[in-house]
């Protein structure tokens, strides 16, 4: 997944432009609603005259304290200047708002009306206060969001960058294995020798080319994986029980690519390619609603394995945070004799 600066921007100012204009079309509803006995006691030309110029002040009150006073001041610390430039901007909307209720009230409704300048300024400054935390409060919340999302978006390139990493820097003993044994499949004239060179070059090409999104067919994924084990079973010599079994249909599921390599790569690292002997590597996969790994091998006599087991294991779990949040599992038991990884994760069919 790839993000740029000015796409991100552009994003996030047309989500702003959308909530703030929903908000005062909800504000001017509210107070045409307020209003429509103005229809009948002034008629309908100073029923829209009076609306126009509440919502109209109201939204350039609320535009200069967003874009040029909590920006310039409030932001910056400078909180007594914030506050006596609200308070006199407040004043003026109250005096030019005010003056017009007076007349309005005063003078077009006629005089069983209430026209008292303090009854308006009253009112009209416990509405415009009001109104003015509830712009203040979306423009902190829509800020708040937005940070979080681009932290988010940033966790997730940094994550990606690190997958194409390791992507491009294959395991150099897995690959000289691997090309040892062919030449010397080769030297043989063996029959396994094409099967092995397709296995190797389907691998790569999945690793180089069809692994650059987001998610990939879990299908694809699998089949890649089967070829890993194949490579490393002739690595091993056929001296490893190695087994992959899979229970269920891909289907259109797709899934983070390389999601299950880390948990492989580990159990090769430090349990198969490090034990004397009756080495294994069990992997069951079970697809239904989700996706539900199993990999269990042996460990190594000669050093115990951390419960961690190190900086693929560590990635994948920031992965897992950050695309599967509240939706994945992953449990890992340290036994004397074994080492076992249970991973769930709801798929994305």
């Amino acid at each position: 997944m790839q993000y740029t600066l000015s796409s991100n921007m552009e994003g996030a100012t047309a989500r702003r432009s959308w909530i703030y204009l929903a908000y005062w079309v909800l504000v001017t509803i509210i107070f045409l609603y307020d209003r429509t006995y103005l229809i009948t006691k002034a008629g309908m030309p100073n029923f829209l005259i009076c609306s126009v110029v509440r919502i109209t002040l109201l939204i350039a009150l609320a535009w200069a304290n967003i874009h040029w006073l909590i920006p310039f001041y409030l932001l910056r610390k400078n909180y007594g200047a914030y506050f006596g430039l609200v308070f006199l901007l407040i004043i003026t909307y109250l005096l030019i708002q005010s003056l017009y209720d007076n007349y309005l009230y005063g003078f077009v409704l006629g005089p069983g009306r209430n026209s008292r300048l303090t009854s308006s300024l009253v009112y009209n400054f416990t509405h415009t206060s009001l109104y003015l935390l509830l712009t203040v409060a979306l423009k902190f919340s829509i800020d708040w969001y937005e940070q979080k999302k681009l932290l988010q978006e940033a966790q997730v390139e940094k994550l990606q960058a690190e997958v194409n990493y390791l992507r491009s820097q294959v395991n150099p003993h897995f690959l000289f294995n691997a090309l040892n044994n062919l030449y010397a499949l080769t030297i043989k004239k063996s029959d396994n020798a094409p099967n092995i060179v397709l296995k190797l070059s389907e691998l790569m090409e999945y690793m180089l080319y069809e692994s650059d999104e987001t998610f990939v067919p879990l299908e694809k994924e699998i089949k890649y994986l089967s070829n890993y084990l194949e490579l490393e079973k002739i690595r091993q010599g056929n001296e490893a029980d190695i087994q992959l079994t899979v229970e269920g249909v891909a289907g259109d599921c797709r899934i983070p690519p390389f999601l299950i390599l880390p948990l492989v790569e580990n159990a090769f690292k430090h349990g198969v390619s490090r034990a004397v002997e009756n080495a294994y590597l069990h992997i069951y996969i079970r697809i239904d609603e989700g996706m539900e790994i199993v990999v269990v091998n042996s460990k190594s006599n000669l050093r115990q394995q951390g419960k961690d087991g190190g900086i693929g294991l560590l990635n994948l779990k920031k992965r897992l945070a950050l695309l599967y949040p509240g939706k994945h599992e992953l449990r890992i038991e340290d036994q004397p004799d074994k080492y076992q990884v249970l991973l769930k994760v709801e798929l994305s069919c």
